[in-house]
């Protein structure tokens, strides 16, 4: 029975090394050709049930985008004027066409985000705080989509206490403690890193890198 349960075990452990030799990495031929150098961000379409979730994301997204060494215009900028030319919401914004963009912006690519899931996921005696977005990266000019990506991160915390009521009173506290939006942001910052440095499938080094032209993504 034991040798049977070895021997199964090392053909399930074939099986998925072979599987993970056919994933092909992501090709980035395209990318490579028409490299950005500056980024605009729209601000996220939101299909969580947490009403402040694009703005919170928003503020998240400059810094590890500049730190891989793109331009990113201003987001805080670019959210109010759009707001004070008619478009008062994340939906109007991602619909505003690339011409317009490239003729008031002169923009390289756009960054669109659409998130899937976030915030504090409560069960009895524990919490999830879960961050799931989609990104896509289009070229203003082509309409061409350079790269795709996906952000995502859970923390998790739950309580050892045996003390049954004491459980319930520590989840009950920490619920109400983690209500705003700080760990959630942590949360976020953490999915952004995953998707941007992400060995398959992250964002190459822009020309403002020291590293630039230097990744090996896939080659």
């Amino acid at each position: 029975m034991k040798a049977n349960s070895k021997f199964v075990l090392i053909f399930l452990l074939l099986i998925l090394l072979s599987l993970s030799a056919c994933v092909k990495p992501a090709d980035y031929g395209l990318y490579r050709s028409k490299l950005p150098r500056s980024l605009l961000v729209i601000p996220p379409l939101n299909n969580s049930i947490e009403a402040n979730a694009s703005y919170v994301y928003l503020s998240t997204l400059t810094r590890p985008l500049a730190e891989i060494g793109y331009y990113v215009f201003p987001v805080s900028v670019v959210e109010m004027f759009m707001k004070d030319n008619g478009l008062p919401t994340p939906y109007e914004m991602n619909s505003v066409s690339l011409r317009k963009i490239k003729e008031i912006f002169n923009a390289d690519a756009v960054l669109y985000f659409e998130i899937e899931d976030w915030g504090q996921k409560y069960q009895i005696l524990s919490s999830n705080t879960v961050v799931n977005v989609r990104a896509k990266m289009v070229d203003v000019s082509s309409g061409e989509t350079l790269w795709q990506g996906k952000a995502e991160a859970v923390e998790g915390s739950s309580s050892r206490d045996n003390d049954l009521v004491g459980m319930l009173v520590a989840a009950a506290v920490k619920q109400i403690l983690e209500s705003s939006s700080s760990r959630v942001w942590a949360v976020a910052r953490e999915a952004n890193q995953n998707m941007i440095n992400n060995e398959s499938n992250g964002l190459l080094f822009g020309p403002y890198h020291p590293e630039f032209g230097s990744d090996l993504r896939g080659r």
